[in-house]
């Protein structure tokens, strides 16, 4: 009933630029949160960013200052500016949205993107 679609990874040279999208479709009453979290080989799934539906911002320290998260409320979409990339950030990255399926639900659920590969390498 919901499902959210990532696109945009690929691979990228130290010190560049990506943008990751996640567009969200189904049965969506409301937005809560949206967010990223990624998961290099060997490691754990790690919170990267997230937005909230008044736009509130969290980072990860490891990102701050060179992450931006964003969204397109029209369109269910969120976004992942990633400028000066570096190595560490290489991972897969999901995408995840916490909504509400109707105004009777009293808590919000959460749904995953597939993951796409980020890969920083020179």
């Amino acid at each position: 009933q919901v499902q959210l679609v990532e696109s945009g990874g690929g691979l990228v040279q130290p010190g560049g630029s990506l943008t990751l999208s996640c567009a969200a479709s189904g049965s969506i009453f409301k937005i809560n949160v949206m967010g990223w979290y990624r998961q290099a080989p060997g490691k754990q799934r790690d919170l990267v960013a997230d937005i909230t539906s008044t736009g509130g911002t969290n980072y990860a320290d490891s990102v701050k200052g060179r992450f931006t998260i964003s969204t397109d409320n029209a369109k269910k979409t969120v976004y992942l500016q990633m400028n000066s990339m570096k190595p560490e950030d290489t991972a897969v990255y999901y995408c995840y949205v916490d909504i509400m399926k109707s105004s009777y639900s009293p808590y919000w659920t959460r749904h995953w993107g597939q993951g796409t590969q980020v890969t920083v390498s020179s």
